[in-house]
């Protein structure tokens, strides 16, 4: 067992009642979701500032890995990686390309959506239009059947919106007139995109504006296996209490999931079952109180 485990010795011990080769799945289990590395895909036209986005957010340098090919077409992959903890970045083309390529794309994201937790997709503040995302989005991104809860937009340069002069330097935030211009906009991009699942969120990456605000929203976009292992990655001013208690619920709630899964197997003697329902919420409990030991 490794090193930053051995916290799992004491979910042993709640579960000695248990034949060893069951206490040994479930433990391992257990171990599956401690370990769990999220996938992230990023995209957007050139020159939105995924980059820029997520060096603001993360302590790691991207670090490129390989390539995803799909005929001539390819994704890059980056491995974001803090002491034994690892993101996957996929920074994922075709927005704002030519539609000849299209069923190049369809191929890709058929084979990568499938695979990733979240898809950011970086919208500039001060484009006149969408039509090239929107047309994207329609007939690639739908196409694939992906699931909408996994597509999470943002608005970066916020700052670059009319009026842009106005911008408050001091403060760093828009002025009144920059604020409604930003709601206005936002209320166009959920238009465009069918009313998406999660908030819209205003930014400046290179300011740093607002990203507090949207990684608490990243952090309730991602599904719950994966939000704890974000916050390993992330820079310390973003843990806020909001963003480390969404990861514990989350943490907890996966725990709560995957020994109801064990209850509802039918390949467990009913005897064993209701050992692990009476122990279920002991174990959920001390899991959830070895958070920070685990994270």
């Amino acid at each position: 067992m490794k090193i930053y485990h051995t916290g799992l010795r004491l979910i042993e011990k709640q579960l000695t009642a248990l034949p060893h080769d069951i206490t040994q799945r479930i433990l391992k289990r257990l171990e599956s979701i401690i370990d769990y590395d999220p996938v992230i895909g990023i995209m957007g036209k050139t020159g939105v500032g995924k980059s820029s986005l997520c060096n603001a957010l993360f302590k790691a340098e991207l670090s490129p890995v390989s390539d995803i090919e799909s005929c001539t077409r390819e994704a890059q992959r980056f491995n974001l990686t803090w002491g034994h903890r690892t993101l996957t970045l996929i920074d994922l083309p075709g927005v704002g390309e030519s539609q000849s390529r299209d069923d190049e794309y369809r191929e890709l994201y058929s084979q990568v959506l499938p695979t990733v937790d979240l898809v950011i997709w970086v919208l500039k503040a001060d484009d006149r239009a969408f039509s090239s995302d929107e047309y994207f989005y329609q007939h690639i991104i739908e196409q694939c059947q992906c699931d909408p809860r996994k597509v999470l937009f943002v608005l970066n340069q916020a700052d670059k919106i009319e009026p842009y002069r106005e911008w408050d330097t001091v403060n760093n935030q828009p002025s009144l007139r920059q604020y409604q211009n930003l709601e206005s906009k936002i209320q166009a991009i959920s238009e465009c995109f069918n009313y998406p699942c999660h908030p819209i969120i205003p930014i400046s990456a290179k300011d740093s504006y607002n990203l507090t605000t949207f990684v608490e929203t990243l952090m309730g976009s991602l599904p719950k296996q994966a939000s704890s292992a974000m916050t390993t990655q992330l820079k310390e001013r973003y843990k806020t209490d909001v963003v480390i208690e969404k990861a514990q619920s989350d943490f907890g709630d996966s725990v709560d999931e995957l020994l109801e899964s064990m209850i509802q197997s039918a390949s467990l003697p009913q005897v064993f079952t209701f050992l692990i329902i009476k122990v279920k919420e002991a174990i959920v409990s001390a899991m959830k109180s070895l958070w920070s030991f685990f994270f």
